[in-house]
């Protein structure tokens, strides 16, 4: 099959040069808002443009504590293993990003973490993986617009086995600081209650970080938030070279219309592509790779 017969929002692709494939993963549940979660599939490849599958990378135990909006795994391999970050929600239970283990990339992976690492009294989403320049493994999350109301882009140390936090959160940034992020619209009326009071001020939504290192050493961020023409995909700088920061945000979004949550990898023939999903709208969500190119000091598609 081809990309566009493949429904899949928030798409990640692990290239695994052993293997010469690239492994696609991304929400895959067909009612991914309110529907039961089922899991997520992945898709394999040679040449990005021929895919496989769907392969069952993972299925929830019977125990397992979340029921709904399984969304956007990523798998990384770190230290000889592959590991899944993913988020998941359950009825009176906060959103939060858990890690998934497996000794092969397509899985199947199984519960690593003992449920979510992100805070436990916090709504969160779309945590990924970031390994500094001393080894030291990192967990870059959102703290959810729905609880905050001005979106946050957050990273917390992990243990180096992944399997909790090991230091407290780190606010990086908020998603109003970027110049092309626009208020969220939807202010999901009848979401609010006693127990989870609507916040004050514009909403501001965050989704979607993913960081990567350029060729001349300086770190980036993707993330997605609103802009001026719907979901739209930015790109921030730190100013350190680290994940601390300061975040300095690119004045125009990178993707600017009706798309997002994307990352970068490079291909088996040295290419750097990006991937995002586009449109944003269920069921028609697809995954796209664009070329990518870092010219200027800052990435271009």
């Amino acid at each position: 099959m081809n990309l566009s017969e493949i429904q899949i929002r928030d798409p990640f692709v692990l290239p695994v040069a052993a293997e010469r494939h690239y492994y696609l993963f991304g929400t895959t549940d067909k009612n991914a808002w309110n529907g039961p979660g089922t899991g997520f599939d992945c898709y394999r490849s040679r040449d990005l443009a021929e895919w496989e599958g769907p392969i069952a990378a993972f299925r929830p135990p019977s125990d397992f504590w979340a029921t709904t909006q399984f969304w956007a795994p990523e798998v990384h391999e770190f230290r000889g293993h592959f590991y899944m970050l993913a988020t998941f929600k359950a009825p009176g239970v906060h959103r939060g990003t858990q890690v998934l283990k497996a000794d092969r990339a397509e899985g199947p992976f199984a519960p690593w973490s003992d449920g979510p690492v992100t805070p436990r009294h916090w709504e969160c989403l779309d945590g990924t993986l970031h390994v500094d320049e001393t080894g030291a493994p990192w967990m870059v999350f959102c703290h959810e617009w729905l609880q905050v109301g001005d979106g946050e882009i957050v990273a917390i140390r992990l243990s180096d086995d992944l399997r909790r936090a090991a230091d407290e959160p780190e606010l990086l940034f908020r998603a109003s600081s970027a110049p092309w992020a626009r208020p969220h619209q939807n202010d999901y009326e009848g979401h609010w209650s006693p127990a989870f009071p609507k916040p004050p001020g514009d909403f501001f939504v965050t989704d979607g970080p993913f960081l990567h290192r350029a060729e001349d050493s300086s770190l980036f961020m993707l993330w997605s938030s609103n802009g001026a023409q719907g979901y739209a995909m930015g790109l921030a700088r730190s100013a350190s070279g680290a994940v601390h920061g300061p975040w300095l945000q690119e004045p125009e979004p990178l993707w600017a219309h009706d798309g997002g949550h994307g990352m970068i990898f490079r291909s088996f023939d040295e290419k750097l592509f990006v991937t995002l999903h586009q449109p944003n709208q269920t069921p028609r969500e697809r995954a796209i790779f664009r070329e990518l190119r870092f010219e200027s000091g800052t990435f271009r598609i």
